[in-house]
């Protein structure tokens, strides 16, 4: 029998990718998009699309419902890949575009993890995989809002990875750094006459969405996989720089580098 995966975000970059890679390995795709172009795509290319818009809360529980119907009640994995940015500093970034912010990048992913929970927990095994990010691990002047998401999605899969030890269910956390995607087309940009922009050091250390999956193999496949699997030199480096370095030096290297992709 197939193993079962639901993935958000497979309409582009990483989501597609291990859509793509994972049914060659003998996966069955279950892919969420938001869009009805990309639904059709996802048809052709032999996935099973589910509409899901991450941002409406009655989409997230119709989504989650299809999803158990289609696996006949039997998930193996959950990918929630799906997510955006808010970008611009504290000051021009409104309470309404930062509860959208959540919304999207983590009020969903509690809400579908734990609809979808009673298709995992029976079976004594499974995987829950969050694409969170460098961000996840610190912040930056300018991506305060989409940071914050990010370390909170990295708190909530700290305390579901210890509520569910002994069940079998693994809960994992990808941390990309510098990825080349279509992440910066869709950021929320608050001050358009002055753009948040990725510094080059981030085009430099850039790797390709198939370096991301290949953890994400290793999380779903190893009978003990990582807790977390950072991607890219940057991610190594700035996770090794934050238990090292205090607090100001921290900062000073932050700013000389003015900021840098997720």
């Amino acid at each position: 029998m197939k193993r079962v995966i639901f993935i958000t975000g497979t309409s582009s970059s990483i989501g597609l990718c291990a859509a793509k890679i994972l049914l060659t390995k003998g996966y069955r795709i279950l892919a969420g998009c938001r869009k009805e172009a990309d639904l059709i795509t996802m048809k052709t290319l032999g996935f099973e699309p589910i509409k899901i818009d991450m941002d409406n809360a009655e989409s997230v529980k119709q989504a989650a419902q299809q999803v158990i119907e289609l696996a006949n009640g039997r998930l193996y994995a959950l990918f929630n890949n799906a997510g955006y940015g808010v970008y611009g500093s504290l000051n021009t970034i409104s309470r309404q575009q930062l509860e959208q912010q959540f919304s999207t990048n983590f009020f969903s992913i509690h809400q579908l993890t734990t609809l979808l929970l009673p298709a995992m927990l029976p079976y004594n095994e499974g995987r829950i995989i969050q694409t969170s990010s460098v961000l996840g691990i610190v912040s930056s002047a300018g991506r305060g809002a989409y940071a914050a998401s990010k370390h909170a999605l990295e708190a909530w899969s700290d305390a579901l990875r210890l509520e569910l030890k002994g069940s079998g269910i693994k809960v994992c956390i990808i941390e990309p750094g510098p990825i080349k995607t279509r992440f910066t087309d869709n950021v929320d940009q608050t001050n358009k006459d002055n753009p948040v922009e990725n510094p080059t050091i981030a085009a430099r250390l850039a790797l390709t969405p198939e370096h991301v999956v290949k953890r994400l193999l290793h999380a779903l496949e190893s009978p003990k996989p990582k807790i977390r699997y950072p991607v890219t030199l940057l991610t190594y480096a700035i996770a090794f720089m934050k238990r090292l370095l205090p607090d100001r030096l921290m900062d000073k290297f932050l700013t000389s580098q003015i900021s840098f992709s997720p």
